[in-house]
C-alpha cells in the first residue's frame, strides 16, 4: 500500500485527533527507518521517547517473541513469572519498594492520585499541588492536573482537586501547602512544556517541605524514566528520593506498559480490588520490560547516555541559529532563531530527519542506543534545513 492510500484511509477512518506529518514508516532498525516508498530517515524521536533502543533491537525482539510463543495475556488473578520479575527489577533499580502495573503514563498518574487520595484520608486532605505548565496525561483527571490552561479549555466539568504553584518557587510551593494537600505530583524535567528542567535544589527543598509537612512527593518520569538523562530516574541525579513515582515510554521498549511505583511506607495503601487494570501485568509487554530495565540499570549504560547527551548538546550549542539548548542526557529541547518549531519539524522530516517539538521548542528523544555517528549524521540534516 502506497501513502497516498494509507493517508486515504486514515482519513476516512481515524479519529482527527492527530496532527500528522506526511510520512508512513514501514520498517526500521536501531535509530534508522524507511518509509513505505523506501525513503530512509534518522528518527530522533524513539515514538516519543518508546523505542529507547530504537527499532527492532535484537536482545528486545527475542525477549518479546520467545513469550509470545509461550503465553500472550492472563488474567491478573493468576501470578505472572515475567511481571514479578520486573517488579523486582524495577524496585532494586528505583529503591521504591512495590509496582502497580498498566498500561500507559496517564494510567500510571491516575494510579498515583489515587494513592495520594487514599494517603491523606487519614487526615482529611485530598488536594494535589501540580506545577504551572506540567504535563500529567489526557484522561479527565490527568487533564485536571496538566498545570497549562490549554487542557483545562475542553471535556468540562474535569476532576477538582488540583492546586498549581510554580516551578523552582519553593515560597509559593509553601504557601500552597495548607493543610488541604495530601500530595505535591511533579516531572523533573518539563517535557511536554518545554523540555525545562527543574533545578535540583529546589527538588530537594521540595523533598524537604513535603517531609516537614507530612505529605507525599510523587515525581512524574513517564518520559524522564528508564535511563532517558543518563540515570536510571532523573531524580537519582538530583540527591531526591520521592514516595511515588510513576514511569512508562521507554520502559516497554514499544509495546505499552507503564508502573507506579510506591515506597516502603506505602506498600500496603492498596487492598485487593481497590485499583485494577486488564492488560496491566501482561507477559509478553512484561518480558520486554523486563529486557530494557535489566540492560538500562548498569552504571556504563547510563554513563554512556549522560556522555552522548553532552556531544549532543556541544553540537548544537555550535550552531549559529540555535538560540539554546536545554535538558538532561538525551532529552533535549531546542529554540531556533526565527523560525517556528513545527515549520522545522516538517522541513527535517522532507529531509530525512524525525524529530518532535514541545510547545516553542524543537525535541529530541533518540534511541538512548544512538552512536556519536548518528548524531552527527542527523545534525547535518538539521544544520541545513536551520541554515547551519
Amino acid at each position: 500500500m502506497n501513502f497516498k492510500e494509507i493517508r486515504a484511509l486514515d482519513d476516512a477512518y481515524v479519529l482527527h485527533s492527530y496532527g500528522r506529518i506526511p510520512v508512513a514508516l514501514d520498517h526500521g532498525k536501531g535509530c534508522e527507518a524507511w518509509d513505505v516508498e523506501g525513503k530512509h530517515y534518522y528518527d530522533f524521536t524513539s515514538g516519543i521517547g518508546v523505542n529507547a533502543f530504537g527499532y527492532c533491537d535484537d536482545g528486545w525482539v527475542r525477549a518479546v517473541t520467545e513469550q509470545a510463543g509461550r503465553i500472550q495475556h492472563m488474567s491478573n488473578y493468576y501470578y505472572c513469572e515475567k511481571n514479578a520479575l520486573l517488579a523486582e527489577a524495577l524496585a532494586k533499580a528505583s529503591g521504591m519498594r512495590r509496582a502497580f502495573f498498566c498500561n500507559s503514563g496517564a494510567e500510571a498518574n491516575e494510579c498515583a492520585i489515587k494513592v495520594a487520595r487514599r494517603f491523606g484520608e487519614k487526615m482529611g486532605a485530598h488536594k494535589i499541588v501540580t506545577l504551572k505548565n506540567s504535563f500529567h496525561g489526557r484522561t479527565i483527571t490527568t487533564l485536571a492536573a496538566n498545570g497549562q490552561d490549554a487542557f483545562h479549555e475542553y471535556f468540562l466539568p474535569l476532576t477538582e482537586g488540583f492546586v498549581y504553584a510554580e516551578a523552582n518557587n519553593v515560597v509559593d510551593l509553601e504557601q500552597k501547602l495548607d493543610g488541604t494537600v495530601c500530595a505535591v505530583l511533579l516531572e523533573s524535567v518539563q517535557g511536554e512544556g518545554g523540555v525545562i528542567p527543574l533545578d535540583a535544589d529546589y527538588l530537594r527543598a521540595v523533598r524537604a517541605l513535603c517531609d516537614e509537612r507530612g505529605v507525599l512527593l510523587m515525581l512524574d518520569e513517564v518520559q524522564t524514566g528508564v535511563g532517558r538523562t543518563g540515570y536510571f530516574f532523573s531524580y537519582q541525579g538530583c540527591g531526591v528520593q520521592p514516595d511515588v513515582v510513576t514511569a512508562a515510554k521507554g520502559l516497554g521498549g514499544g509495546l505499552p506498559i507503564a508502573a507506579c511505583l510506591v515506597s516502603d511506607t506505602l506498600k500496603d495503601i492498596f487492598t485487593p480490588g481497590m485499583n485494577g487494570s486488564t492488560f496491566g501485568s501482561n507477559p509478553v509487554a512484561s518480558a520486554g520490560a523486563l529486557e530494557m530495565v535489566t540492560r538500562i540499570d548498569n552504571a556504563d549504560f547510563l554513563a554512556a547516555v549522560r556522555e552522548k547527551g553532552e556531544y549532543f548538546r556541544a553540537a548544537l550549542s555550535k550552531m549559529e541559529n540555535v538560540a539554546c539548548v536545554r535538558g538532561r542526557g538525551l532529552m533535549l529541547g531546542i529554540r531556533v532563531k526565527d523560525r517556528d518549531a513545527h515549520d522545522v519539524m516538517e522541513a527535517c522530516a522532507k529531509a530525512g530527519l524525525l524529530i518532535l517539538t514541545a510547545k516553542d521548542m524543537v525535541r529530541f528523544l533518540p534511541p538512548l542506543t544512538i552512536t556519536k555517528e548518528e548524531i552527527d549524521a542527523g545534525l547535518e540534516i538539521f544544520a541545513e534545513q536551520i541554515g547551519g
